[in-house]
C-alpha cells in the first residue's frame, strides 16, 4: 500500500485506498489502511512510540480512491471541522446502470438500520433520518451504462450507492443496493477531495482514477498517461 500514496507533508498523508481494504479496524482480521500506514511510517521513520494517524473521514469498503488522514492531532481538528462545515469538496466517479438525465440534483432522507448495516431513501422527515444531497453531471455512456461525477453536498452511508438506486440507475456491480448477481465491488470511485491545507491555509485538490478493469475501461472519457 505503500506505493499508493498521493501526497504527504507534516500534516497530512493522503492515501489512494484500494477497492476491499478496510478504512479502519472493525474488530475482524481483514487488512485496514490505518493500521497499515501507522505501522508503515513507524517503521519507515524508525518512531520509538506510538504514531498518530487520524481518520478524519472514511469509505466504505468495497469503494476505492483517495482518502485523506492527518498526521497530527491539530490537522485531524481542523479536518474535521472543515468536514462538519462542508467547506471540504468531495468528488466520486461512478458507473449506474441505465441512460441517466445529463446532470440532477438528488434529495432526500437517509435512514440507517444498524442490524443490516443498510440505509433505506425517504422523500420526508422522519425519526433518526438525516437530509441526504448530491449533484452529478454525465461524462459517457456506453451500452446501457452512464458514467458520472458526483459531488456529495452531504456525507450519509452508503449515500451514494442508496440515492442512486433509489432513483433508478443503480450502481454497477452492487449487490446491496442494485441487482447485481455476482460479488464484485461496485463501480464507486473516490476521485478528488478539495480541502484546506490545516496550517498553510490554502486549497488543495487531490485527485485519482479508478483501476484499468472494467467497467471503467469502457469510458474513454477516463484518460491515462
Amino acid at each position: 500500500m505503500n506505493k499508493d500514496i498521493i501526497f504527504e507533508d507534516n500534516h497530512l498523508l493522503v492515501i489512494n485506498k484500494p477497492a476491499g481494504a478496510l478504512s479502519q479496524p472493525d474488530g475482524s482480521s481483514a487488512k485496514d489502511v490505518l493500521t497499515f500506514y501507522k505501522n508503515y511510517l513507524k517503521k519507515r521513520d524508525k518512531k520509538p512510540g506510538n504514531v498518530f494517524l487520524g481518520l478524519v473521514h472514511r469509505l466504505d469498503r468495497p469503494v476505492g480512491g483517495v482518502l485523506v488522514l492527518a498526521k497530527t492531532s491539530k490537522a485531524a481538528g481542523r479536518l474535521s471541522e472543515q468536514i462538519r462545515n462542508r467547506t471540504v469538496k468531495k468528488t466520486y466517479l461512478v458507473v449506474v446502470e441505465g441512460y441517466t438525465p445529463v446532470n440532477a440534483l438528488l434529495e432526500g432522507y437517509i435512514k440507517k438500520d444498524r442490524k443490516l448495516n443498510k440505509v433505506s431513501v425517504i422523500n420526508k422527515p422522519a425519526h433518526g433520518a438525516k437530509i441526504a444531497q448530491l449533484t452529478y453531471i454525465k461524462l459517457e455512456s456506453y451500452q446501457n451504462l452512464s458514467l458520472l461525477e458526483v459531488d456529495l453536498q452531504t456525507g450519509r452511508p452508503h449515500q451514494i450507492r442508496a440515492q442512486m438506486a433509489d432513483s433508478g440507475y443503480p450502481v454497477y456491480g452492487d449487490q446491496k443496493y442494485g441487482k447485481a448477481e455476482i460479488n464484485k465491488n461496485p463501480a464507486l470511485f473516490s476521485h478528488m477531495f478539495n480541502l484546506e491545507h490545516p496550517t498553510q491555509k490554502t486549497r488543495m485538490n487531490f485527485k485519482a482514477l479508478p483501476p484499468a478493469v472494467e467497467p471503467w475501461t469502457f469510458f474513454t472519457t477516463l484518460h491515462r498517461e
